[in-house]
């Protein structure tokens, strides 16, 4: 039986590479994939899964989050409030769709990172930072493999956001190496990825070349106004 670690992990900024983990239902396969993703600097991971019963969900979020325990890396899952509270993962990604914030704040407490796909719309974004989340993710910037029905968001919107929002932004879909340095030089704070990462021959050599070029971005710039990312 898997035995989880109760120590929470929670970042003082959300920034860097956030992996997305793909559809895999060999957890071993799964765990190795993503113990590469951390070694490459990965600096949350979130869980996600669309193809899995609750057995293998559950399977597969205790022995990620032992996971990422070990390398003091938070662990999000994507949609399963349930989930979430059973393994005592850090945070969860919310879509639109799903429950609203308040619910889900109220059921995780306010020390749990919560984070909303707000796809590329500025409005949802300034509401969701209004209910108190602690990330807004836009995107797909780019032609996604791992999701179909998406639509499609501009770099302008990542300038909008360092004017209007104080939360972190996150930059999703279809991102490959070539893409990171714009979109961090026009305002994105992480960047996640799934398929650049997970779909490659060598996952921690990828891992590592995000991991680095988002550094490198990040301190060759300067923006005007920086957002306040820290939590207290």
């Amino acid at each position: 039986m898997l035995k989880t670690v109760t120590k929470h992990i929670l970042p003082q900024r959300i920034e860097g590479l956030y992996a997305v983990t793909p559809d895999v239902a060999d957890t071993s396969v799964l765990v190795k994939m993503t113990q590469q993703v951390l070694e490459g600097g990965a600096r949350l991971v979130q869980y996600r899964n669309k193809s899995a019963g609750a057995g293998l969900l559950l399977e597969q979020a205790l022995s990620l989050l032992n996971l990422c325990r070990s390398y003091n890396v938070p662990l999000i899952i994507n949609d399963h409030l349930d989930l979430a509270v059973a393994v005592g993962a850090d945070g969860i990604h919310l879509g639109q769709d799903d429950i609203p914030v308040a619910s889900a704040r109220h059921t995780l407490g306010p020390e749990k990172i919560i984070g909303v796909s707000c796809y590329n719309q500025m409005e949802l974004a300034t509401e969701a930072e209004k209910q108190g989340v602690d990330y807004v993710a836009f995107g797909a910037f780019f032609v996604s493999s791992t999701k179909s029905n998406t639509v499609t968001a501009s770099m302008s919107l990542l300038q909008q956001s360092r004017q209007m929002l104080h939360v972190p932004v996150v930059a999703i879909g279809g991102i490959t190496l070539p893409h990171v340095a714009d979109l961090i030089r026009h305002g994105a704070d992480a960047i996640a990825a799934s398929g650049s990462l997970f779909a490659v021959l060598d996952t921690q050599s990828a891992a590592e070349n995000f991991s680095r070029l988002i550094t490198q971005t990040r301190h060759s710039i300067h923006h005007p106004y920086e957002r306040s990312h820290d939590f207290t």
